[in-house]
C-alpha cells in the first residue's frame, strides 16, 4: 500500500517487461527455483557476482546457462578442478616467433557472463586468480592491465563443503560475491512436474528455442536505472544497523564488512526496481539481507557445533532491530 503515496519518478516499464520476459523464457525449462532466478536477475541488475550452492542435480548450472541464453552477450564456462592453474583462468603470455616477442592470450575469464562450475573444487592458488577480476573487472599480467568487457558477471556454482574433494573458499573471495544462493531440493509437486516435462520432451531440453531478451547495451542501461533508485536516510541507517550488529554478535567469530552494507543497498535497489518501485522499502532490505550476508559472516565453533546457521543469526539480528516506518 505504501507505493500509492508516492509519485513514480523513474519509468521502470522497460526493466519490468524485460525481467518478466526472461523469467518466462527460463520457465520453459526450469520448474520452480523462483528465488534462485529472482536473485540471479537482481545480481545482474546490481552488477554483482553470484555464488550458487546446492547438491548436484538441482539445476544450478542449467539455470545459469539458460540466463545467458536469454542475453545477447559473450558467455564463457570454466570447469574448476584441483589441477587448474591461475593462467588457465586469466590467460598467459605466448611467444610469437614472427615478431619475436610475447603476446598475452586471453583466458576464458574474458567475457560478459562467466559460469564457473564447481568453483570450490580448485585450491586457493587458483582462487587467487579471481580476486582482481571480480573486484576491479580487470586482469594484470606482467605489468599490463587488461579490462573486461561490460557488463561483466561471474556466476559460480559449488557443492556443499562437506562433500569429498571440495575446499572452503577464502573469506576475501567470498566477500566479492554479492549473493550466496542456497538451492533446495524441489518439492514433491515440482518434481512430478519435472518428470512429466521430461516425459513429454522425450528427454531433450529445448535450450536452443529460448529467445534473446536483452543486449549488452540494454543491460548496462538497466543497471544505470537501478543505480538511480532512491534510498532514504532511514533505509541507509537500517542497513548500517543490521551489518554493524554482525560485528558485535556473540554467535559470530567474523562479522560483515562495509562491502556487505553496499551490497545490501545495491541489491535492495535492484529488488525495488524489479517490483516496480523507484524507491527502497524495508521489505526489500529484508528480502536480500540473508543472501548478501550469509557467506560473509562466520559462526563461532560453539554455535556451529550446536547446529546454528548463519541464516538463523541474521534472522535474530533483523528481528531485534526496529523496522523504519
Amino acid at each position: 500500500m505504501e507505493e500509492n503515496f508516492f509519485e513514480q519518478r523513474t519509468d521502470l516499464s522497460l526493466l519490468n517487461n524485460k525481467i518478466e520476459e526472461i523469467k518466462k523464457e527460463i520457465g520453459k525449462i526450469i520448474v520452480g527455483q523462483h528465488e534462485m532466478l529472482e536473485l540471479l536477475l537482481a545480481g545482474m541488475l546490481a552488477e554483482g557476482h553470484i555464488l550458487i550452492e546446492g547438491v548436484p542435480g538441482v539445476a544450478k548450472t542449467l539455470t545459469a546457462k539458460l540466463l545467458a541464453k536469454t542475453l545477447d552477450v559473450q558467455f564463457k564456462r570454466i570447469q574448476f578442478t584441483p589441477d587448474l592453474m591461475p593462467s588457465d583462468v586469466i590467460g598467459t603470455p605466448v611467444f610469437n616467433p614472427k615478431f619475436a616477442h610475447f603476446e598475452f592470450r586471453n583466458g576464458p575469464i574474458f567475457g560478459n557472463i562467466i559460469l564457473i562450475d564447481e568453483i570450490n573444487r580448485a585450491p586457493a592458488k587458483t582462487q587467487s586468480s579471481l580476486f582482481e577480476v571480480m573486484e576491479e573487472k580487470q586482469v594484470t599480467n606482467d605489468g599490463t592491465t587488461y579490462t573486461m568487457p561490460l557488463p561483466f558477471m561471474v556466476v559460480a556454482t559449488q557443492n556443499p563443503v562437506e562433500q569429498e574433494g571440495t575446499y572452503r573458499l577464502p573469506e576475501a573471495q567470498l566477500d566479492r560475491f554479492l549473493f550466496k544462493i542456497n538451492v533446495p531440493y524441489p518439492s514433491l509437486d515440482e518434481e512430478i512436474v519435472i518428470l512429466k516435462s521430461i516425459q513429454d520432451l522425450k528427454g531433450t531440453l529445448p535450450v536452443t528455442q529460448l529467445n534473446v531478451v536483452l543486449t549488452a547495451e540494454e543491460i548496462k542501461q538497466l543497471q544505470q536505472t537501478v543505480k538511480n533508485m532512491i534510498a532514504e536516510e532511514k533505509i541507509l541507517q537500517f542497513i548500517a544497523k543490521i551489518v554493524h550488529a554482525t560485528r558485535n554478535n556473540r554467535s559470530l567469530f567474523l562479522g560483515a564488512s562495509p562491502r556487505s552494507s553496499i551490497g545490501v543497498l545495491t541489491a535492495s535497489k535492484a529488488i525495488a526496481a524489479m517490483r516496480g518501485r523507484d524507491f527502497v522499502i524495508p521489505d526489500d532490505v529484508l528480502y536480500v539481507v540473508k543472501p548478501v550476508l550469509r557467506h560473509r559472516i562466520i559462526l563461532t565453533p560453539e554455535k556451529e557445533m550446536e547446529g546454528i546457521t548463519t541464516d538463523d543469526v541474521i534472522k535474530e539480528i533483523t528481528t531485534s532491530i526496529e523496522i523504519p516506518r
